[in-house]
């Protein structure tokens, strides 16, 4: 098996992940992973694709992350590991899409209109 080659996008966050045979390390912007998210749910995001295929420690991940914050980078690294474990075997497919982690998720930051100071909220109205 070579390397396979996805990405994963979650708001402003975009995830190149490749994914080879290996003993299961995961190293995001050339440190471990855990290192680069110290918290355990952001831990467990990044491992649920292995643990619902049954593959953990059977494959390396490489990512290169940029863009968004903590959260929004780990969902777009999740879903660029699903999708490398759909092309190393189709029959993951239905297993990752029960769990939703093969939908890109559209939800972005509204834009913020002019004259309003944010997106929806309004500056104080005057009646006199």
């Amino acid at each position: 098996m070579e390397i396979i080659n996805t990405l994963g996008r979650r708001k402003t966050a975009v995830a190149r992940v490749y994914l080879s045979k290996g003993k299961g390390e995961v190293t995001v912007n050339k440190k471990d992973y855990k290192e680069a998210f110290p918290t355990a749910v952001l831990q467990s995001k990044i491992v649920q694709p292995f643990m619902l295929t049954g593959t953990e420690g059977q494959y390396d991940v490489r990512v290169n992350v940029a863009g968004g914050g903590i959260n929004g980078q780990v969902e777009a690294i999740r879903l660029g590991i699903a999708r490398a474990l759909v092309e190393v075997s189709e029959e993951n497919k239905p297993l990752l899409k029960a769990e939703g982690l093969m939908t890109r998720d559209p939800r972005m930051v509204e834009r913020k209109k002019p004259g309003q100071p944010k997106a929806r909220k309004k500056f104080q109205f005057s009646k006199r």
